[in-house]
């Protein structure tokens, strides 16, 4: 497992120093030394995603970015950003980022869509039976450790604003709704839970852990020790949302229910819902 976690970290340093040039699955595996299918495997089981569409990601983040923050042309951006031509950059900009290039450079809001994966080289053998008791409150000292995961999930939560989101935090870690399943310095699962609005604002779980059952166990945190409600909802990507890296399928296998549609900070999303299992009465 070591070995696969240095590979996809090698194959991740190579894409971030070389975002700007030509960028395909056998170029990466070239350079680290793997067959082609070997890296796709590891890195999709490593990361949580496949190695092309974390690329993808990565250049459209550094080009919104270069929209925002500089006056370069657009299609030399796109150009930068892999796209043989200003239209082809412009199709599948607007597909995930919901406007076109020169309204998001008009609007001057930038927001990533992936920031570089820092992965854990060696994570913990997290056994279920610890995890009640593991999923404790979080507290500020927590607050780096939870926004670096925050940093590193960032695909889940469209338009995220860190620094409003930063302030959320300290007030739900004041008021003891921020929940935390650390290993070591690393927060490998975080959740944060709105009575008043009966609502999860926030579920993240490390990519190397994913397949452990603890986004279930959050969940079931909330059902059973915080809900004081018949339902609890949380709010993730529209159907056929190509920005979308999964997040509206782990959300239906934890047994969440479409409700209404939804604008979020001009972006458009869909709620969904949990029947508790108690009806209301906390447990």
């Amino acid at each position: 497992m070591s070995g696969n976690i240095r590979t996809t970290m090698a194959a991740i340093d190579y894409i971030e120093d070389h975002l700007h040039e030509r960028l395909d699955l056998e170029t990466i595996a070239q350079a680290v030394h793997y067959s082609k299918y070997h890296l796709h495997r590891m890195f999709t089981d490593t990361a949580g995603l496949t190695l092309g569409t974390y690329v993808q990601r990565r250049r459209l983040t550094e080009a919104a970015r270069l929209l925002v923050f500089t006056d370069r042309p657009i299609l030399e951006i796109a150009l930068c950003a892999g796209y043989e031509s200003q239209q082809a950059f412009t199709d599948i900009f607007r597909a995930m980022y919901k406007r076109p290039p020169k309204r998001f450079r008009e609007e001057r809001r930038f927001y990533p869509l992936q920031l570089r994966y820092v992965l854990k080289e060696d994570p913990a053998d997290l056994a279920k039976k610890d995890w009640q008791e593991k999923i404790v409150p979080a507290t500020k000292e927590d607050i780096p450790r939870w926004i670096g995961l925050v940093r590193l999930v960032i695909d889940g939560f469209p338009h995220l604003d860190e620094a409003r989101y930063l302030g959320q935090l300290q007030a739900c870690i004041r008021e003891e709704r921020a929940l935390i399943l650390r290993d070591a310095d690393t927060a490998v699962g975080i959740m944060a839970f709105d009575e008043q609005t009966e609502s999860i604002d926030f579920l993240g779980v490390h990519p190397q852990y994913r397949r452990r059952g603890i986004g279930r166990a959050f969940c079931e945190k909330a059902l059973y020790e915080l809900a004081r409600c018949p339902q609890i909802s949380v709010t993730t990507f529209r159907e056929g949302d190509r920005a979308d890296t999964g997040y509206r399928k782990i959300w239906e296998r934890l047994g969440f229910a479409e409700a209404g549609l939804l604008t979020e900070f001009g972006y458009p999303t869909q709620r969904f819902i949990l029947q508790t299992p108690h009806g209301g009465s906390k447990k």
